[in-house]
């Protein structure tokens, strides 16, 4: 299928590569249908920030980032009730994706550990869920963690 976005232009999606979300999104319940897409000028295995691009609104993208990356023992406690919706999983086949806020002042960047998306490899199903408890918030700072995992590279 072809998607005309808003910062990629037109690209193919595979239909592999989409992803339902059968509860929508917080805050944009209708929208539940997603791919994602990453940077094709980089190698996939570098690139840290990727966008989860809806298909039913083709200006709506999200960047998004594995949390391990700027918080290596991100591991949040997640109501399995609220998962039932997207099958079982298990470590081989989930993929945990954080939203990332990128102001003008790219030093004030934070990640929403709080509001993680559970992505179901396997199925293609995913949810969003919040994390109950005070350990991880809604804006955790990643500037500078970013900017030393690249000087470490």
């Amino acid at each position: 299928m072809k998607l005309s976005t808003r910062i990629f232009g037109e690209v193919e999606i595979e239909d592999s590569k989409i992803i339902n979300f059968p509860n929508g999104i917080i805050g944009f319940p209708d929208l539940k249908r997603f791919t994602l897409i990453h940077d094709a000028d980089e190698d996939e295995s570098q690139n840290t920030i990727q966008w989860l691009q809806s298909i039913e609104e083709s200006g709506f993208a999200m960047p998004v980032i594995n949390p391990l990356i700027v918080c290596p023992d991100y591991s949040p406690k997640v109501n399995k009730s609220e998962l039932q919706t997207i099958g079982e999983l298990n470590d081989e086949e989930l993929l945990v994706l954080v939203t990332v806020t990128v102001p003008h002042d790219l030093t004030k960047m934070t990640v929403n550990l709080k509001g993680p998306f559970i992505i179901n490899v396997s199925e293609r199903k995913a949810s969003q869920t919040i994390i109950d408890n005070d350990e991880y918030p809604v804006k955790f700072p990643i500037y500078d963690i970013l900017q030393k995992n690249k000087e470490a590279k």
